[in-house]
C-alpha cells in the first residue's frame, strides 16, 4: 500500500491525493453549511411563500403558458431534470386542478421527444383546461376502479412516472400508493407532492396527509426510497415525497 511520501513521488499519485483533498473539503464545507442553515432559516422561508398564496402571491400568481400551477417553481425545475433523465413513455397525474402542471408535463415531453404522453386525473370536470395533442384527461377518483383500469390500459407496462396531488388525506394518499407503486419501473420515480402539509412545516392544522401516507408507504413497501438529492434548491413542496423504485 503506498503511502503519502508515495504519492507525492510520482505525478499521477500526486493528482489523485489532490483530488481526494478536494473532494474532502468540499464534502467539510457542505456539511458546514447544511449546519449553518439548519433550524428556521429554510422553513421560515418556506412558510411565508407557502402562505403568501393567501395574499395572491407567490404559488397563487405562478403560470405556466398562461395557465395557473400551483406548484413550487424549484419543484418544477427538479421535474424537468427527472423527466429528461427517466424519459418515462407515460405520465400520469393525479389531481389536475386547472391542468397547468399537465400542460407543462407536456412542453417538456415536447422537448425531449418521443411517444412520451400525459395522462391527469381528477374528480371535477372543468371545461376550459388547456390541449395538447400528449394529454389525456380522465374524470374520476383516482382510486376508482374503473379509473385504475384505464390507466392501467393507457400504460400498458411502459415506462412511467406518476405524480399524486390530488385528496391530501393519510388515507387517500396512502391508497394512491399502493394503487399506483406498480405502474414505475425500477430507477423511476413516484412523486408525492404537498408532503410540507400538517407541519412539515407548513399548515399544521391539516391532519395526517401526504407526509404521514410517506412514511407508512415506505414502512410496508422495501422497493421505494426516498430520493432527497430531489430537494437540492432547499425549498421544495415535496419533503420526503421524491421517491425512487431501487428494484
Amino acid at each position: 500500500m503506498p503511502g503519502v511520501k508515495d504519492f507525492a513521488r510520482h505525478p499521477r499519485g500526486a493528482v489523485q491525493r489532490a483530488r481526494a483533498d478536494a473532494w474532502l473539503l468540499r464534502r467539510a464545507m457542505k456539511l458546514a453549511f447544511q449546519k449553518r442553515i439548519q433550524g428556521d432559516t429554510v422553513e421560515q422561508f418556506h412558510r411565508v411563500y407557502y402562505d403568501g398564496a393567501l395574499f395572491g402571491d407567490t404559488r397563487a400568481s405562478t403560470y405556466w403558458l398562461g395557465v395557473r400551477v400551483d406548484k413550487c417553481p424549484l419543484d418544477l425545475w427538479v421535474y424537468q431534470e427527472l423527466l429528461f433523465e427517466n424519459r418515462p413513455d407515460v405520465i400520469v397525474e393525479a389531481g389536475t386542478a386547472t391542468g397547468g402542471s399537465a400542460l407543462f408535463f407536456a412542453c417538456m415531453l415536447d422537448l425531449i421527444g418521443g411517444p412520451g404522453r400525459v395522462v391527469t386525473i381528477d374528480v371535477d370536470d372543468q371545461f376550459d383546461r388547456p390541449t395538447h395533442d400528449r394529454i389525456q384527461y380522465l374524470h374520476g377518483s383516482s382510486v376508482a376502479d374503473e379509473t385504475l383500469a384505464q390507466v392501467a390500459e393507457i400504460v400498458g407496462g411502459r415506462p412511467a412516472m406518476v405524480f399524486l396531488d390530488s385528496d391530501h388525506t393519510r388515507d387517500h394518499v396512502l391508497a394512491e400508493l399502493r394503487a399506483y407503486r406498480s405502474l414505475v419501473q425500477p430507477g423511476g420515480y413516484l412523486i408525492v407532492e404537498d408532503t410540507n402539509l400538517n407541519g412539515r412545516p407548513v399548515s399544521p392544522e391539516f391532519g395526517p396527509g401526504p407526509g404521514e401516507a410517506v412514511d407508512a408507504f415506505l414502512a410496508e413497501d422495501p422497493c421505494f426510497a426516498r430520493d432527497t438529492g430531489c430537494e437540492k434548491f432547499y425549498l421544495t413542496f415535496n419533503p420526503g415525497g421524491y421517491l425512487q423504485r431501487t428494484r
